[in-house]
Order: C-alpha cells, then structure tokens, then sequence
C-alpha cells in the first residue's frame, strides 16, 4: 500500500502544477497572466478555436486525474490499518 500511496503523492504533485500551468494559459478576460503569453494579442489577430477547445479538454482531463488522486488518497489514508 506504500508504494501506491507514493505514486499516488507523485502523481498529484505533477497534476496539480501542470493544472496551474493550463489554467494560467486560458484566454483571459483581459489584462491578465494569460496576455503574458500573448492572450492579448489573439483578440486582435483572431485565436484558433481548435486550440483553445483543445486546452479546455487537457485541463478538464488533468482536473479529472487531479481529483481521482486526491479521493484515492483520501480513502487510503482512511481505510489505512496501523
């Protein structure tokens, strides 16, 4: 079970940093974190909606993966015999 738990820890701690990594690169609202990566200019120039659909479902397949581990966790560390 500890070797679960590890990968389990490890795989939670990449998800949740590539989670924050997508989230930041979402077209914004205005000026925000995204325009640093170039979200401002992409009203002007006309973004791809192919890329965009495409990073909603890589961080909605993250979030799913983010939250499998955190429940997993959960019910490791609870149903865990001394």
């Amino acid at each position: 079970m500890d070797i679960l738990e590890f990968v389990l820890q490890v795989v939670l701690g990449i998800t949740s940093v590539l989670l924050t990594l997508l989230i930041l690169l979402h077209k914004g609202r205005g000026g925000g974190l995204s325009d640093m990566f170039g979200g401002g200019m992409s009203s002007a120039v006309g973004s791809s909606g192919l890329a965009e659909r495409n990073l909603n479902r890589f961080t909605v397949v993250l979030a799913l993966v983010w939250f499998v581990a955190i429940v997993a966790l959960g019910l490791i560390t609870k149903f865990e015999v001394i």
